[in-house]
């Protein structure tokens, strides 16, 4: 394979990551735009992807996307292929947190509606949308994110569990089918992250819960998630795909 093919860069590559406007995708986005690729930010907040993008400088570009929203993405995938000239990164990073109990009724199945919407039929149709301009790639990479509720199970967080467990599934099948068109799928799997998400969490209680749980005995920071990703999408990783990899500091590795 010849160096161009094995190139640790993604200087000029499109790339589009969901989520954007704060944690793992806003670290994420920024990663991509100082390695110098072009990235769509993206997300419902459309203030936030905008600073996001006045941060990153000129190599990030602002869209308002509710990946919730069937027609949306149908709507603004092209017109960010159109923007970057082409598709060679999708990161489906968008989440929301999505706690309910079993016997919370109708609230129960909102949420459950929503977790299914926004972190898995999204991540499908965002590839859909995007692959034609992904086929024309000579690197084309995705990455989903996941998480470590994906490949265990907290009490009471039964629809975040399932959207995320259907999330490695989906990689995997689509490293199958997509496989043939030269197009890596991998997944990466975040455990206790600093994000919007956990800010609710007390200090002391993230401190008791990564001390017992985390082999590294800390909660980790959204650019450590980000380096992940940007290992997945280089142009060198090219023999890796319907890979499930966690980012969790030995949560999943530990016992006791």
């Amino acid at each position: 394979m010849s160096s161009v093919g094995l190139s640790r860069s993604v200087a000029g590559r499109k790339a589009i990551v969901t989520g954007a406007a704060s944690g793992m995708g806003r670290a994420t986005a920024l990663l991509l735009a100082e390695e110098g690729a072009q990235v769509a930010v993206t997300d419902r907040d459309l203030a936030g992807c905008e600073a996001v993008a006045t941060e990153a400088g000129p190599n990030a570009h602002p869209f308002a996307l509710d990946v919730g929203n069937a027609v949306a993405i149908a709507s603004t995938v092209p017109q960010i292929a159109e923007a970057l000239g082409g598709i060679d990164i999708l990161v489906n990073n968008a989440g929301v947190s999505s706690f309910a109990p079993l016997d919370a009724g109708e609230e129960y199945d909102a949420t459950w509606d929503r977790a299914l919407a926004v972190m898995l039929t999204a991540h499908q149709r965002m590839v859909r949308a995007a692959l034609p301009w992904l086929r024309q790639s000579d690197a084309a990479r995705i990455v989903n994110v996941a998480s470590t509720e994906g490949l265990g199970a907290t009490p009471g967080d039964t629809p975040y569990v399932a959207a995320k467990s259907g999330v490695v599934g989906l990689t995997r099948g689509l490293a199958v089918d997509l496989g043939k068109d030269g197009i890596t799928v991998n997944c990466v799997c975040p455990g206790p992250i600093r994000t919007a998400m956990t800010d609710a969490i007390p200090a002391e209680h993230k401190a008791i819960f990564a001390n017992r749980r985390t082999a590294l005995r800390r909660y980790g920071e959204p650019e450590e998630v980000a380096h992940i990703t940007l290992s997945l999408v280089l142009p060198a990783a090219s023999f890796i795909t319907g890979a499930v990899i966690p980012v969790d500091g030995g949560l999943m590795a530990r016992n006791a």
